[in-house]
């Protein structure tokens, strides 16, 4: 009875431990879904009434030819405007660009004398869930300026695959107004000590979200968790939890004393995986990856290190390293390749201070390696503390001639803020949405909607996790040229990726020299003929 008690009473209270995390974790993360859809529906409406503002103030105020060819630059520089034209004081669309028929359809409400200048709507038009937004700015003179804001500006909120098949996310405006919806799930049919439900409001404009799901959906997260944990409870769990408890109460000391010992030993390596241009197949570079490789020889993963080297201070050092090895393994390569780029990750705390300028500077300023070959990485994933001084940095390396990507590129928490605010060159789009392209429609036109953003604002894109032929051939459909993936090569040790390097420069030749070959025979033939 005594085994039973203690074998049991642990289970109950894993089980407790276990639902409340679920809870919580949930909560989080569907706060940060509603955060993004406030964030997408702010940035939308701000940067539609800023150009509202400067047509008005740059006397863009008619339907005049002119004004009609204004309208269309505008709309080609504003990938998320749909739309513009005029509206008279009855709401009635006067002209619009592109041209379309008008028809008499009142899509504002009427002009009010002592209104605001900005009017929000709704169109019918929708896009996975997300209605088309009509925003209009008051001329003064019984008329109004409007744009008609895609849906797909708000319509991209996948959230976390554990919530993702229950949830139901809701944006309204004002008191009512429905702006987007996604989701099955009913809340009414379900109690409310059964329901989570997150509202997030904007404290810029009368936006409310509103996500909900059922806290079944919750606890499936740690449902296989809750399995491993009945079966501990057998006659030997207490004997397991005794040997786990021993083992992972081991002094932090002595663990941070091993980890600094593999840093001053170089037990800490760079493997290369290289970037490929899919329309030619040479190569454009490589990402540095890090790799812990024991003294025994096992290599292990960085999943398995590296959230302790950055929360204990040792990825500073740890990157400083790197750096260093790279430029001494592949500086020849390098050299000889002024056209190859070196990708390096970075993360959060690398901005907050000058230190990684310093770094960059004295590592790589008497190596083979130019600043103009350095791509640096910023993750998406972790917040940037002090945005502002990370732009500051960022600017310092781009000085220098350094390159910076904005790798996770719609899964975390900068979104547009990111590439606003930071100034960044290239975009790196997820595995996530590579995986499921041309299988999915949401995730090909997101990733569709990433080129077009990186085409309007001059940046770079590259595809991360490529490891199908499909996805290569959709990639370079949606205009994809740059990509790196299990298909062309996983991360390796340095000999190994000079080789890689030397392969494939052997195999562009040989295409080159098959190509040239074959035109040379064509005209010949020709002129035979």
């Amino acid at each position: 009875m005594i085994a039973l008690v203690l074998a049991t009473t642990p289970l109950f209270a894993i089980n407790i431990i276990l639902n409340q995390y679920a809870e919580r974790r949930a909560v989080t993360e569907m706060e940060a879904m509603g955060s993004a859809t406030i964030h997408r529906a702010e940035e939308a409406i701000s940067t539609t009434v800023s150009l509202l503002q400067r047509l008005d103030r740059d006397n863009v105020q008619t339907c005049s030819a002119e004004d009609r060819v204004i309208f269309e630059q505008q709309i080609v520089e504003h990938g998320m405007i749909d739309a513009l034209g005029l509206a008279d004081a009855a709401g009635q669309r006067m002209c619009i660009i592109p041209d379309r028929e008008l028809a008499g359809k009142t899509i504002l409400p009427p002009l009010r004398d002592e209104g605001p200048l900005v009017g929000i709507g709704m169109l019918d038009r929708n896009y996975l869930g997300a209605r088309a937004a009509v925003i209009s700015w008051d001329l003064k003179d019984r008329t109004r300026l409007f744009a008609e804001v895609t849906p797909a500006v708000i319509a991209m909120d996948p959230g976390p695959e554990f919530l993702r098949s229950y949830r139901r996310a809701e944006l309204r405006l004002g008191d009512n107004l429905l702006w987007y919806s996604v989701g099955g799930y009913n809340s009414e049919e379900t109690g409310a000590e059964d329901t989570l439900s997150v509202e997030v409001a904007s404290e810029l404009y009368p936006l409310r979200a509103t996500v909900s799901a059922p806290m079944s959906a919750a606890k499936q997260m740690v449902q296989d968790l809750k399995v491993v944990a009945a079966a501990a409870c057998g006659g030997v769990a207490l004997l397991f939890v005794a040997i786990g408890v021993w083992l992972s109460w081991r002094p932090e000391s002595e663990a941070n004393d091993e980890f600094i010992a593999a840093i001053r030993n170089g037990e800490f390596i760079p493997y290369y995986q290289p970037v490929m241009d899919i329309e030619t197949h040479r190569l454009r570079g490589c990402e540095v990856l890090m790799r812990w490789r024991r003294p025994n020889g096992m290599v292990i993963s960085p999943g398995q290190f590296m959230a302790y080297a950055e929360n204990n201070g040792h990825i500073f050092d740890m990157t400083r390293h790197i750096m260093r090895v790279s430029a001494d393994e592949i500086g020849e390569l390098y050299g000889e390749n002024p056209d190859l780029k070196l990708s390096i990750n970075l993360f959060a705390g690398h901005f907050l201070d000058r230190e990684i300028v310093t770094d960059v500077k004295s590592i790589f300023e008497k190596s083979s390696i130019s600043f103009q070959q350095i791509v640096v990485e910023v993750t998406e994933r972790h917040p940037l503390e002090d945005m502002e001084l990370a732009r500051k940095i960022i600017a310092e390396l781009q000085a220098l001639g350094v390159r910076v990507a904005l790798d996770d590129v719609g899964t975390g928490h900068g979104g547009m803020a990111y590439l606003q605010k930071l100034g960044v060159d290239i975009i790196k789009i997820d595995k996530m949405f590579i995986d499921t392209i041309g299988l999915d429609d949401s995730s090909t036109t997101i990733v569709d909607s990433m080129v077009e953003l990186a085409d309007n604002l001059g940046m770079g894109i590259i595809a991360e996790g490529v490891e199908l032929e499909e996805q290569i051939d959709r990639l370079l459909e949606l205009g994809v040229t740059a990509a790196q993936g299990y298909y062309f090569a996983p991360p390796m040790p340095a000999d190994e990726f000079i080789e890689f390097a030397a392969r494939v420069e052997d195999e562009a030749r040989d295409r080159e020299r098959l190509s040239a070959e074959a035109s040379a025979a064509e005209e010949a033939a020709t002129k035979a003929a």
